[in-house]
């Protein structure tokens, strides 16, 4: 089992910037690769970014890329996103996930999920 606990979330304003933190704890020796996805109300799990632990080679959505950058820390176990210029549309609860090698953009090949965390910007 891993275990996710994010944190850093909150309320910016359009234009504004956020860094959530993602700390592993468990097996986190059987997880391959950490990731972000992001939740809006109504709307499907989305992907966001993942990075992995090996080589550090890192993947971005479209709707973040030059905005977000993910960054880890192996020795501490703990995942960064970096979110920059933010708008009203990047709103949603933010959730740090673990996964193996066949990780994807898709939230369903994903094994592992934190408990989330709110990030509200405002226009």
């Amino acid at each position: 089992q891993v275990q996710l606990v994010e944190s850093g979330g909150g309320l910016v304003q359009a234009g504004g910037s956020l860094r959530l933190s993602c700390a592993a704890s468990g097996r986190t020796s059987s997880s391959y690769a950490m990731g972000w996805f992001r939740q809006a109300p109504g709307k499907e799990r989305e992907f966001v970014t993942f990075i992995r632990w090996s080589g550090g080679s890192t993947y971005y959505a479209d709707s973040v890329k030059g905005r977000v950058t993910i960054s880890r820390d192996n020795v501490n176990n703990t995942v960064y996103l970096q979110m920059n210029s933010l708008k009203p549309e990047d709103t949603a609860v933010y959730y740090c996930a673990a996964g193996g090698i066949f990780s994807s953009t898709s939230y369903r090949s994903w094994n592992y999920w934190g408990q989330g965390t709110q990030v509200t910007v405002s226009s």
